[in-house]
């Protein structure tokens, strides 16, 4: 769509931990600047999927500060729960987006459904990417990883859910992995690969 490649981005985000990855995820000549730091607060995400909030997010920063916008939504979706917390993931943890209150929620949701913990409690990690121009133009992508929950919270590297979340194909979750490990088989990462091209 755009030949010219982007040098300067705003993130779109006021979550740190999401902030924190995707700057390593972007080539170091990139001038980056965060709604954090300009102190703008995040619009009311209404929409009804990961990509229609990706957007609402991207497209408000970009005309806020007339700026390349990138924008990151995304969440854990769990099978038994009706695909729960899904684009309500970061609501589940309250004003004070204190992720242990969140994840003490899906267990308990999940002792609503008396789970059997023997079988696998399917559930995936979904990231929803939006650049977004000043004029209006604007792309997007979208990177799934399928997994199991943890019987319990384990690890601490990571952030949000990622103590609960063990990778298909993995023994540990995505709290006992290094970002190293985990930034090479995770959602953000698959979404990315999408826009890379604009890097």
């Amino acid at each position: 769509m755009y030949n010219k490649k982007i040098k300067k981005l705003i993130l779109g985000t006021n979550n740190r931990g999401k902030v924190r990855e995707i700057k390593k995820l972007l080539p170091k000549y990139i001038i980056l600047n965060t709604t954090k730091k300009l102190n703008i607060r995040s619009p009311r995400e209404n929409g009804s999927s990961f990509l229609e909030n990706s957007l609402i997010k991207a497209k408000f920063f970009s005309r806020k500060t007339k700026e390349i916008c990138l924008s990151d939504d995304s969440g854990l979706e769990i099978d038994i729960l009706g695909k729960l917390p899904g684009i309500y993931s970061a609501r589940w943890a309250g004003k004070g987006s204190n992720f242990k209150i969140a994840i003490k929620k899906v267990y308990k949701e999940l002792e609503k459904k008396n789970v059997n913990w023997k079988k696998k409690i399917k559930c995936r990690f979904i990231c929803a990417l939006t650049i977004y121009w000043p004029d209006k133009k604007f792309y997007q992508s979208q990177g799934i990883v399928e997994g199991i929950i943890s019987k319990k919270s384990k690890g601490k590297n990571g952030f949000g859910y990622d103590p609960i979340f063990i990778p298909r194909g993995y023994k540990k979750t995505f709290g006992e992995m290094l970002f190293s490990k985990k930034s090479r088989i995770d959602h953000r990462y698959k979404a990315y690969k999408k826009i890379k091209k604009f890097f």
